[in-house]
Order: structure tokens, then C-alpha cells, then sequence
């Protein structure tokens, strides 16, 4: 038996035994000896024990003895705030519930805990409850900044969220020095009016320090950036280049003309197209690498690509999921050589459906590799001396952008939501100091390789449903109700009005809301507004759709050098393409595939939220060059505090209206806007303003602007 399973069939004896009206709540050493539990097993005995405990089913008594929980007791994380109180959310419950300041248990954030509700509820309607049990500490060190006192000093968390600075003994401190990053192990978690307390272990540099912060975020979000020692030996056993004997079986693609796409300086390259017409059909091949081929089950690289779960970009520096030997060598599909594919070639109609398709191990090899750069010069037919270089792929790319035109077409006729945003291009010099922030729109070129590569997914996605084997799917809830119809009161200050639905939103009225906003100047921010009132699309072994497509089938299924899951699917989609799929592998899918997915899902947070906190500090390094300076911008947000403003390089920053001097401002949240109460100057969202920079502070993670003296 597997051990998870042999796990949930002991929790559920311990369970039932406690519950059973006979049982008299005794010690662990009296219940071992009553379920006979021998030494091999005692592992898994107290995993079951932990687990229940941790579930809120069992308690522990002051005198050491377990019995049934003898009030409800509901399992969530600690959010932790500075002012004492807290909140803890709970997986499942749209509404966190509120911690009064002496029910904290002296939890720290982020901790795992147990609560109990109270019979009362906080002015506003939000449920109370008090933490009855600390289950599971989630820090053991924290990065932060150092700052030197007499005798001792603190750590500054990095984390805002968490709301004591670390208490450091001079001997504790390694001799760091004011303005440090630094890492600190938590030795005391503090409580009852003591600080928490810690050893600094590791110094990362100064603040000021171009490097410093990018270092910084990699180890608060614990990112593991060297391969361990077996990892790198594991390498020893994949070639440079493809062994001949790896073709064999395989469908050859190599006498198709075959191209990659991708940004001028990507080095892993992890799909490449053919395109071919006849008559009203087109036949599009994406060719993704066979990672699989090389970082097998078990092995020590597939444990270290589990444990990563993803690549992560961090401005002008990658931590790859897999060694680069292997992503940038022989998984990556390089100009003019053999690679090993996994391929899946489709049929498609004038209407943009897939009306036939199959998936198939493959070998390509690639005639050019592309820059999104060069081939929006081909389409635009902008640029005479990348035309004549690449003369006899235009009709090629001709015929790519046309098939793009029918999918993304048929996409946008379902209710598939389109969010038109730039993205922050951030360009470092040698010694990581910004130089240029500047928005990175998409094009034809980019949109083109997104429209392939989505209609791949929900291909392969949409087949492995109906063959109903244990599958991994990349999955989009509806959002709630109660957020949409939020946004649609917001929404009607701007003249936007939509029908209220008693039913399920439909993609499609967001699709319209989008519509109804192009061209206005709050465009991308009325945009960015609408994607944060949807839920986080995320891995799930059960298909339910994905909303923001507007799709019944969908997988990750094309990235496989940066991301596990594609690399998961891919072994699933091997055996069954092998005929090796048997019941065995069937059952070991099953069991193995809910932990994986979840797993998945909480790897790519940690990295998209070390990425947004790197541009966040870059944008503060680059803007401290510029204070006192004067920019234009675009008011992206109001709070009864502040006025947001996002300039055109795309970085925000905000007024505080204390500093605004020359009348009182009263925000009036029905109008969505800040109001002088004397001159009745109006600030609302999209509104163009002049600012100027008035500080930068990396510590706080601010940038201060006001209002330049013109407009005041």
C-alpha cells in the first residue's frame, strides 16, 4: 500500500476511535500500545496524529492526553497585521475571519493555525474567531535590514506583512552593520510583549547595493538557486547533442520548413512551428521539447524540477527549473540541429476549430530561429534588409498571421477575455542597476505564437478528458458574484453600465466591459481592476474549465523546460502514446497527480511574487536617480489617504493628500473620486496629472510623488 494511502486509512481508525463514546482520552505511549503499533510503523502512527491535530478532528490535553476536539475547531493561515490584530483565512471561505489583538495566540504571520468562532461579529458584518492553536510555524529565517543599536540590534522584515522587527544580540549579529541585508534564523517567535528574536546567519550586502535586493527576494521566498551535488551528476548521463538510437519510432518532421519564435535574447527555447494550406485547411504543428526523455521519473532532476516547480525570471537573470545544459542545450530547439519533440499536429478549418489532430513523438530540426522583433518587421514589411534575409519565410509568416487572425477570431466569438496590458521591461547595466523602465507591448508577432500555443492546450487538454485518464489541468474558476457586481457599481462612474445576472457571469460580459473601455484613458487601469476581481487560475486534476478563455478543456502543455506541470503531462501523454499506460501507472497517476498540482500551483506564486517584488524594488532604484524631477501620469487608483499615479515608463507611485496643501480633499468612494471641499478641484481615475518625485525609499518599498507646483 502507498504511504499516503496507508496515512489516510490511519487517520481515519485514530478518528473513529476517539469519536467512539467508550474511548477515555489517554497518552500517546498508552495509545500506541493499544493499536499495537510497531516500530516500522510509528512514523506514519504520529503523521496521523500531527494530521488530525492539524485538521482541528483531535486535540491534546494539558495533560498530554489526545481525545475528539471538544469545540469546532477550523484549520487556516495567520495574517498578521502591525497594529496587533489579524486575520486568518480559510481554504474555501470567500471571507477571512477577523482576530481580535488578544486572541492572536502570539501567532506569527504566515503561521498555520486553529480557530475557534466567536459568538460576535465586527462592526461591518466580518466573522470573528481566536486561534486556539499554533499548528505549524511557516518562518524559520527572515530577510530583512539590519539596523545597529548599542549593544544589540533588530531586523527590519522585508516582508511588510509581518509586524515585529527581529531582535538580534550583538554576538548574534555577525558583525552586520546598519543598512545590511541580511538573513535571519528566528530563534524565539516572541509573545507576551517580547519582540521576536533571532541570529543573523548570512549578510547579502548593502541595501544600496545594485545586487543586493534581487538576492534578497530569492532568499525570503526561499528559492532554491544552486543544484545540489547528485542533481549535477545526474547530468553526466545526457548527451550534447541527440543519439541516433532516440529517432527511431519517432514521426519525422525534419524535411518541414520549421521556426522558432522568441524574445531576442531567450535561450530557452521550448516550441517551434510548421504551417502548411490546402484549400480552407490549415495543418499547424507545435513541436515542443521532449524534456521528459531526459529528466525521467524519479531521478534526481526530476525531484529538484518538482521542488522548484518553475522557472523564475528576475529581470535580466533566470533560476531555471532544469540545469542549463539541458535548457539551453539539448532540450532547447536550436537553429540547425536535431531536437526530440513531443508534437502535436492540427487540422483547422476556415472558423478557426480543430477538426482533426494527432500527438506524436517527434525529431525537427530547426530551419531559423526568429526574433517576435524580425518577424513583426516581415509582417509590417517595415525593415528592406531583414525582408531580404529572411525572403523566403514571408509568405511563411504571411500565412502564420492569417491562421492567427481565424483562431484569435473564433477565440474573442466563444467570450475569450483579452487583457491588452504592457507589461515593465526593466534593462540593467553589468552591475544590475536599472537604466530604463519602458512598457513592453505585445504585437502580431507575440499574439501569433499566444494563439498557437493556446490552441495546443486546449487540444491536448480536451483529448485526455475523453480518454478520462488522470490527467493534469490548468484550470479558471468563475469569479464570485459578489466581486463582479462591486465592480459593476464602480464601474457606472464611468458610464459603463452592464446587466446585473442572478446566474454565473458569462466571459462574455466581461468581453464587453473591455469593448466599452478601449481608447479611454483609464482603460488599463479599469483593466487591471477587472482581472483582480477574478480568481487565480491554477492546476487541478479536475477539469472544470477555464473561465477566462472561455474554454471547457485546457492544460499547460508547451513549456515543459520551465514549468512541471508540462513536464508531468508530457510522461502521462508518452505512456499512453506507448501503450505502457496500464492500471498500475493509471492507479499511480491518480493517487500522485492532487499533490502535484497543488504543489504546482504554490511554486508558480512564490515565483510570480518574487518577480513583481524585483520589479517593485527596481522601480524604486531607478526612480531615486529622478527625484525632483517632473513627469506626466495617469491617476490608477484613490484611497481616502492617497492619490495612485502610474507615469508612462509604467511605474506607480502616490500622493499623499496630507501633502496636499491648498485645499482639504475628501474622497467620495460612490464617485470614485478625491473632492476639495473648498475649490472643488476633482481628481478621479484616468484623470492626467504632472507629478514630481518626491522620494524613493527601498526599505518601505515607497515612492513618493506630489503634485508638481503648477497644477497647485
Amino acid at each position: 500500500m502507498e504511504y499516503q494511502e496507508a496515512l489516510i486509512e490511519a487517520k481515519e481508525k485514530l478518528n473513529q476511535l476517539m469519536n467512539d463514546p467508550t474511548y477515555k482520552p489517554m497518552r500517546r505511549s498508552d495509545l500506541k500500545f493499544l493499536l499495537q503499533i510497531t516500530d516500522e510503523k510509528e512514523e506514519l502512527f504520529d503523521a496521523a496524529l500531527n494530521g488530525l491535530i492539524a485538521d482541528g478532528k483531535i486535540e491534546l490535553s494539558k495533560r498530554g492526553k489526545y481525545m475528539a476536539a471538544t469545540s469546532v475547531m477550523i484549520p487556516g493561515t495567520f495574517i498578521a497585521n502591525k497594529k496587533g490584530f489579524g486575520f486568518v483565512s480559510v481554504e474555501g471561505e470567500s471571507e477571512d475571519f477577523f482576530i481580535p489583538p488578544g486572541d492572536t495566540a502570539d501567532a506569527f504571520h504566515g503561521d498555520k493555525v486553529l480557530i475557534t468562532p466567536l459568538n460576535r461579529q465586527k462592526t461591518g458584518g466580518r466573522r470573528e474567531a481566536k486561534i486556539v492553536r499554533i499548528v505549524e510555524r511557516t518562518y524559520s529565517k527572515i530577510v530583512g535590514t539590519y539596523e545597529k543599536q548599542n549593544g544589540f540590534g533588530f531586523v527590519i522584515p522585508d516582508n511588510k506583512k509581518i509586524a515585529d522587527d527581529i531582535y538580534v544580540a550583538a554576538s548574534d549579529s555577525m558583525g552586520a552593520m546598519t543598512g545590511h541585508k541580511v538573513v535571519c534564523d528566528l530563534t524565539s517567535y516572541g509573545g507576551g510583549g517580547k519582540s521576536p528574536e533571532g541570529k543573523i546567519t548570512e549578510i547579502l550586502g548593502h541595501i544600496n547595493d545594485p545586487k543586493t535586493d534581487i538576492l534578497s527576494v530569492v532568499r525570503a521566498y526561499d528559492i532554491p538557486v544552486e543544484y545540489p551535488a547528485e542533481v549535477m551528476k545526474d547530468l553526466d548521463r545526457i548527451p550534447d547533442e541527440v543519439d541516433p538510437a532516440d529517432i527511431e519510432g519517432r514521426t519525422d518532421f525534419r524535411s518541414l520548413t520549421t521556426v522558432t519564435i522568441d524574445g531576442e535574447d531567450a535561450k530557452d527555447l521550448d516550441d517551434a512551428i510548421t504551417l502548411s494550406k490546402e484549400g480552407d485547411l490549415y495543418t499547424l504543428g507545435v513541436h515542443i521539447a521532449d524534456v521528459s526523455h531526459y529528466v525521467t521519473e524519479h531521478s534526481p532532476l526530476d525531484k529538484e524540477a518538482l521542488k522548484r516547480g518553475t522557472s523564475c525570471y528576475l529581470i535580466d537573470s533566470v533560476i531555471p527549473m532544469i540545469p542549463h545544459k539541458l535548457s539551453n542545450g539539448i532540450c532547447s530547439l536550436n537553429h540547425d540541429v536535431d531536437r526530440l519533440t513531443l508534437s502535436c499536429v492540427m487540422t483547422i478549418d476556415a472558423k478557426g476549430k480543430v477538426v482533426d489532430h494527432t500527438i506524436s513523438e517527434g525529431v525537427i530540426n530547426v530551419n531559423e530561429r526568429m526574433s517576435y522583433t524580425d518577424v513583426q518587421k516581415i509582417l509590417d514589411r517595415s525593415d528592406e534588409a531583414v525582408l531580404a534575409r529572411y525572403k523566403d519565410l514571408v509568405s511563411f509568416f504571411d500565412l502564420m498571421k492569417e491562421l492567427s487572425g481565424v483562431i484569435r477570431a473564433a477565440r474573442v466569438k466563444r467570450g475569450s477575455i483579452d487583457f491588452d496590458m504592457p507589461e515593465t521591461k526593466i534593462i540593467v547595466d553589468e552591475q544590475g542597476k536599472p537604466i530604463e523602465i519602458k512598457p513592453y507591448p505585445r504585437n502580431t508577432a507575440t499574439n501569433i505564437i499566444e494563439d498557437f500555443m493556446l490552441m495546443a492546450n486546449e487540444t491536448v487538454a480536451e483529448d485526455f478528458f475523453w480518454q478520462e485518464i488522470p490527467f493534469e489541468y490548468r484550470v479558471h474558476e468563475h469569479p464570485d458574484p459578489e466581486k463582479i457586481d462591486s465592480l459593476r457599481f464602480f464601474l457606472n462612474n464611468f458610464g459603463v453600465f452592464t446587466k446585473p445576472s442572478r446566474d454565473e457571469v458569462h466571459p462574455k460580459e466581461l468581453q464587453k466591459i473591455l469593448s466599452a473601455i478601449e481608447g479611454e484613458s483609464y482603460e488599463p487601469l479599469i483593466s487591471r481592476m477587472l482581472l483582480r476581481s477574478m480568481k487565480q487560475a491554477r492546476y487541478s486534476t479536475e477539469c472544470i474549465g477555464h473561465f477566462g478563455l472561455s474554454c471547457k478543456y485546457y492544460c499547460h502543455f508547451t513549456s515543459p523546460i520551465r514549468r512541471y506541470p508540462d513536464l508531468q503531462i508530457h510522461r502521462i501523454i508518452k505512456e499512453n502514446l506507448r501503450g505502457t499506460l496500464d492500471s498500475k501507472r493509471l492507479a499511480h497517476y491518480k493517487q500522485i497527480l492532487p499533490g502535484v498540482a497543488d504543489d504546482n500551483s504554490l511554486k508558480e506564486r512564490r515565483a510570480e511574487e518574487a518577480e513583481r517584488e524585483v520589479i517593485k524594488l527596481k522601480q524604486i532604484e531607478f526612480m531615486s536617480e529622478h527625484v525632483g524631477e517632473i513627469f506626466p501620469g495617469v491617476v490608477s487608483g484613490l484611497t481616502s489617504n492617497f492619490i495612485f499615479v502610474e507615469l508612462e515608463n509604467t511605474v506607480e507611485g502616490a500622493i499623499s493628500v496630507a501633502d496636499m496643501t491648498d485645499d482639504i480633499y475628501v474622497f467620495r468612494e460612490e464617485e470614485y473620486a478625491m473632492t476639495g471641499t473648498r475649490t472643488g478641484r476633482r481628481f478621479s481615475l484616468g484623470d492626467r496629472v504632472t507629478i514630481q518625485v518626491a522620494a524613493c525609499d527601498k526599505l518601505q518599498k515607497r515612492i513618493d510623488f506630489s503634485l508638481a507646483d503648477d497644477m497647485m
